[in-house]
């Protein structure tokens, strides 16, 4: 397939490690993680693959400005933020929360890392969004600059590429280790870094499943918009490959209660896995999923699997925001 250029920004490839203790106490397949929250620091985390694309075909159009969105403690927009100071862009965040935020965590390194940014509540973010991130387009344009939109954490056609080429990754280290992944678990939290591991899987005809576990909204709702991603990459590609919705394999039920809220046994497991494995994980994204992996393996839902592997999709700067509930 021959899919879109792309940028060299992240540290790649990342490593996998075997989780044995993890392994071990919770029983069932071996448990094996993929480091990518070591694709970076600045630019850390699963967004460095998506934005290799979206930034490259941002450049390729001539725009000199990048405009994204999300969660005050997005990993996306900070990573967003460092790749447009690495490449002298500029960087305009729309971020749903108010100017009293705390200035911490994926905020602060906004902020140190020179992007402007437009607060706007929960209830804009969630109805209005991409009419308020177009007139912010618009009012550049006018100004003499060539804005280039990123969706909501690069989950759109052309960030897709960033897992395809991931899993493609995953599939060469496999030969390497002599080992072969029957699962592929990720957590689903807008849609392209399912949607890119799928597509590969789907192109190539693997054997193995491509899991996901949202922690927001619900299943119902991520299938649709992965399929929707999928098929908008596949206009970048002179490839048909059928995907429906029933190839979609979402584990629903860990969003607890709700994006980026914790609860306490999603942060008691975050501490009991550092403590374990020496793995810090996310409390936004791979908090809830972990949790969710190893809940689903106690219960003896992936019984059929032997080897599964979990993308570390990075987040470590959301946790410290989080450091007044954990109890240590």
């Amino acid at each position: 397939m021959n899919i879109p250029e792309k940028l060299s920004l992240g540290n790649l490839p990342t490593k996998i490690e075997p989780l044995e203790k993890l392994s071990k106490v919770i029983g069932g397949p071996n448990i094996y993680i993929k480091r990518d929250d070591q694709t970076g620091l600045e630019v850390s985390g699963n967004k460095v693959r998506k934005l290799e694309f979206a930034v490259k075909e941002a450049i390729d159009r001539g725009c000199d400005t990048l405009i994204t969105c999300g969660g005050v403690q997005s990993n996306h927009c900070r990573a967003t933020a460092a790749v447009a100071a690495k490449l002298g862009l500029k960087c305009y965040l729309v971020l749903r929360g108010n100017e009293e935020e705390d200035l911490d965590g994926n905020y602060f390194l906004d902020r140190l890392l020179g992007a402007k940014i437009k607060f706007i509540s929960k209830e804009e973010y969630q109805y209005d969004r991409e009419e308020i991130i177009d007139n912010l387009k618009k009012k550049l344009e006018n100004n003499g600059y060539k804005p280039y939109i990123i969706p909501m954490g690069a989950s759109n056609g052309i960030g897709n590429f960033g897992y395809f080429n991931c899993m493609k990754e995953i599939e060469q280290q496999e030969k390497e280790l002599g080992i072969e992944f029957d699962a592929v678990v990720a957590t689903v939290g807008s849609g392209s870094t399912y949607g890119g591991l799928l597509l590969y899987n789907k192109y190539k005809n693997r054997d193995s499943k491509v899991y996901g576990i949202n922690i927001c909204d619900n299943a119902y709702h991520f299938k649709k918009v992965i399929k929707e991603i999928i098929d908008e990459s596949l206009e970048y590609v002179e490839e048909q490959i059928d995907i429906s919705e029933e190839d979609i394999n979402i584990i629903d039920g860990y969003a607890g209660l709700g994006y980026a809220i914790s609860q306490d046994e999603e942060l008691e497991f975050i501490k009991y896995l550092a403590r374990l494995e020496g793995v810090i994980l996310d409390p936004v994204y791979t908090g809830k999923a972990m949790y969710g992996l190893a809940k689903e393996i106690k219960d003896g839902n992936l019984g059929e699997h032997k080897n599964i592997l979990f993308i570390h999709t990075g987040g470590l700067f959301g946790l410290f925001p989080k450091r007044n509930m954990m109890k240590l």
